[in-house]
């Protein structure tokens, strides 16, 4: 005979949300308190009513701030949390509070209020790692190291050019963290569940109260609408990605290898076996990190790829992703902060690696250039007269000037004039790692810096 089973109900744990939306309860009291205050100015709800609800709120938001605040997992949100609070606390006055207005939009203004936060200290994570870098780039301005092009030996640059080419990656991020905010800044809140609501709302009061630029055009669209957070996310992605490249060379930089720099103590972590080990842990955590902040972007880019309009409970999961993201990478940019800021420079051994090899071959093909030798021409002159070095196991400047006419007869002895220094000296181009140059560029770092600061 077979069992009757009963199957079981799904358990509360599953739909509700509160573990992890709890994190927005300040923006929902905000958004509340602002809209009592326009129920009561548009004549909805009673003045008193108003001030009774708002005090309610306020006392609410003091029991969460001060750890206090019941929730509770069978109310499923933080929305639900605060409004049962509310009821007991201002009694059924309570029930008037969400008059002209649907989850769907508190729960959309509550994100936006969040996420103009998160950009805010994401810009303050940015501009605190440029101001590294540009610390680093003036304390070692005239530093010659070598450039690197496949992880090859290139041509000699300045340290002070390297660590600016990350400044401006960074400024990209800024760039593109103020676009967002663009997008992010608009008020979705008198939009209803989808069809906006049939009261006569002050929109514009509420934007004002709550410090949006302006207020959403469709009520459809402004309940359904996320790309905003996947925006941030892959904003986000893109600032982890330059994280984890500044990461690599640091880690790589840092090695008895290369020995161009020595992390902090404070920024490395011993072996548990090897006791001469300093491993470049924080580093290596950003770069590793870079992958989950784009498995979240991912993450709401499929969640929202299949969705019809307007709201639907797929949407709850948008924020797990969304704070993690913000905390992974305003975390990550204040550990490369400190690291960066922290850091030792090995000029000796940087300016060692700019001079060895044959770092200055393109250097000597511009030089035979000069002399009226066409390019290609020269190129493979130059490449014959490495490769004959390299086999006779000399560097170009242990070649006699007998050798270097054996490959061009434009050879003089000016060649021994060639060295890392001039090579960066001749690069004087807007954009060139020139000491001219860079002196410039740290200049304009600085008002970038004091421009932004000023916002």
């Amino acid at each position: 005979m077979r069992a009757n089973h009963k199957r079981s109900k799904t358990p509360a744990y599953y739909t509700a949300s509160i573990a992890y939306d709890r994190r927005l309860a300040k923006y929902d009291i905000a958004g509340s308190v602002a809209h009592a205050r326009m129920l009561a100015k548009q004549g909805i709800i009673s003045e008193k009513d108003a001030e009774l609800i708002i005090m309610g709120l306020v006392a609410i938001r003091q029991e969460i701030e001060q750890g206090q605040f019941p929730f509770k997992e069978e109310l499923e949100d933080i929305h639900m949390n605060i409004e049962a609070r509310l009821f007991e606390k201002a009694g059924d006055v309570a029930g008037k509070l969400h008059t002209a207005r649907s989850r769907n939009d508190q729960v959309a203004v509550d994100v936006r209020l969040f996420l103009k936060d998160a950009i805010k200290d994401s810009a303050r994570g940015i501009r605190g790692l440029q101001e590294a870098l540009l610390k680093q780039a003036e304390a070692n301005r005239d530093a010659l190291m070598p450039g690197y092009t496949h992880l090859q030996r290139a041509q000699p640059i300045l340290f002070a050019h390297h660590m600016l080419a990350y400044f401006h990656m960074l400024q990209r991020d800024m760039g593109r963290f103020q676009d967002c905010l663009r997008r992010v800044d608009m008020l979705p809140l008198g939009s209803g569940a989808l069809a906006g609501v049939p009261y006569l709302v002050d929109r514009e009061f509420l934007a004002k109260e709550l410090g949006f630029a302006r207020i959403s055009e469709n009520s459809m669209d402004a309940v359904a609408d996320r790309d905003f957070i996947a925006e941030y996310q892959a904003t986000a992605a893109i600032t982890m990605m330059h994280l984890s490249r500044l990461c690599e060379e640091l880690i790589l930089w840092s090695t008895e290898e290369f020995g161009f720099i020595k992390l902090s103590n404070e920024y490395t972590t011993g072996s548990s076996i090897m006791p001469q080990k300093r491993n470049p842990d924080m580093a290596e955590l950003a770069r590793g990190k870079t992958g989950r902040v784009y498995g979240n972007l991912i993450g709401i880019l499929t969640l929202l790829k299949g969705l019809p309009l307007t709201y639907n409970r797929d949407l709850q999961e948008d924020k797990e992703g969304l704070f993690d993201t913000v905390d992974t990478m305003v975390s990550s940019l204040e550990a490369c902060g400190g690291m960066v800021e922290s850091l030792t420079v090995n000029r000796d051994k940087l300016a060692k690696a700019a001079g060895e090899g044959y770092i200055l071959a393109t250097d000597l093909a511009d030089y035979l250039v000069s002399k009226g030798v066409p390019f290609r021409q020269a190129h493979g002159q130059v490449k014959a007269l490495v490769e004959y070095a390299m086999e006779c196991g000399k560097s170009l400047r242990e070649l006699s000037l007998p050798e270097y006419q054996r490959f061009s007869p434009k050879f003089d002895a000016g060649v021994y004039e060639i060295t890392p220094q001039s090579a960066v000296e001749a690069r004087d181009v807007p954009g060139g790692t020139s000491p001219k140059q860079v002196q410039r560029a740290l200049a304009q770092a600085k008002r970038i810096l004091e421009e932004q600061g000023g916002r």
